[in-house]
């Protein structure tokens, strides 16, 4: 499968609490889909590192589609999911999916760390081999 891109971010956690801390559910709503903040909230000691990586994880995929969050693209558009493995997996809904359709990406790879102070992730976009 040829690697049709490549994205890296790294996001303090501080941040997000902060966005969090100031804004509330308008930020939570604006950025993460029902099901990411229902994952987030299962862990109330961890809650802010799990923000953090799926924000990281968002822009990781802009990244790799090239558009930032420019033309019609919004946050919730990109959704982190994870396989029944545990293992993160990028759902693209909207005009993040159209773009990355249009590029040829057929699949995803996905890795999120984090740790109290910082959380990093890469996303990796794949065209099928024909």
């Amino acid at each position: 499968m040829p690697i049709l891109g490549h994205g890296i971010d790294i996001v303090e956690t501080s941040r997000i609490k902060k966005l969090v801390e100031n804004h509330g559910e308008h930020f939570l709503d604006r950025v993460f889909t029902p099901a990411e903040q229902a994952y987030c909230n299962k862990n109330p000691k961890r809650y802010f590192e799990h923000l953090a990586g799926r924000f990281a994880a968002k822009e990781a995929v802009l990244k790799v589609i090239g558009t930032g969050w420019r033309g019609g693209i919004a946050w919730t558009d990109i959704e982190v999911v994870k396989e029944l493995s545990g293992q993160p997996k990028i759902k693209l809904t909207g005009e993040s999916l159209r773009i990355a359709t249009e590029m040829g990406i057929s699949r995803w790879h996905l890795s999120i760390s984090h740790i109290e102070t910082h959380a990093t992730a890469s996303a990796i976009g794949l065209r099928a081999e024909a």
